[in-house]
């Protein structure tokens, strides 16, 4: 899956560009259709962490801990098959068939393919795995004696964070992929640190402030939901 690679770096944004939807908001939706948390206060914090999100102005450590506080006592195997649920219930329906097709043209094309989201590793990795792309970079999360704690481990990958986890990624490695010749799709202004470091900024489906903003540079505009 990371083995060398030397063809031209395509990367994907999650959440409202090759999902219909917000994965993390749908988690919170799932938890309370499960009976897992309290409705009311549940949705209230939920909605709350989400507008803050397309505000650009999200706590994402606050986030993360509200996250998986339900989820926390769970072991592994509990984990999972609540995922699984969640998976088919909550994630199944938001799941673009221009978006997998999008992302098969540029695997098919030699390019590899990650997506590179802020939501946290335990929703994303399915995900990731559903998209069958090259590689995941989310934010990653501690673990201690296989339980999350409900803090993030290093460095959250949300706005310039993309840019600095993504660049260590490379980094890492031994081939030719770079960000200045990569192609990156994504609908938030969240994301303007990455976009502007790419050669090729494509905007899907884009919040407001993005369109105005691409608009003005040129961005290629594009829609995965029609």
């Amino acid at each position: 899956m990371d083995s060398k690679h030397s063809g031209k770096l395509a990367l994907f944004d999650l959440d409202n560009t090759l999902l219909a939807g917000d994965s993390d908001h749908a988690w919170g939706e799932f938890l309370i259709n499960r009976n897992l948390v309290n409705e009311d206060k549940h949705r209230q914090e939920n909605d709350y962490f989400y507008e803050q999100y397309k505000q650009g102005k999200l706590d994402i450590h606050g986030y993360v801990k509200f996250t998986l506080t339900p989820i926390l006592q769970m072991n592994a195997t509990e984990r999972d098959r609540l995922h699984q649920e969640f998976m088919k219930d909550a994630i199944a329906p938001l799941v673009l068939d221009s978006a997998q097709s999008l992302v098969a043209r540029h695997k098919s094309a030699g390019d590899f393919c990650i997506i590179i989201s802020a939501t946290n590793e335990f929703i994303t990795t399915p995900i990731a795995k559903e998209f069958q792309v090259d590689h995941l970079i989310s934010t990653e999360l501690e673990i201690n004696n296989g339980s999350y704690t409900g803090n993030i481990s290093g460095t959250p990958c949300y706005q310039a964070g993309k840019v600095e986890k993504l660049q260590r990624w490379l980094d890492s490695r031994n081939d030719d992929m770079r960000i200045s010749e990569a192609v990156f799709y994504s609908d938030s202004i969240n994301d303007l640190p990455l976009l502007e470091q790419v050669a090729t900024p494509v905007v899907v489906d884009p919040d407001d402030q993005l369109r105005d903003k691409a608009q003005n540079l040129n961005w290629e505009i594009i829609s995965l939901r029609t």
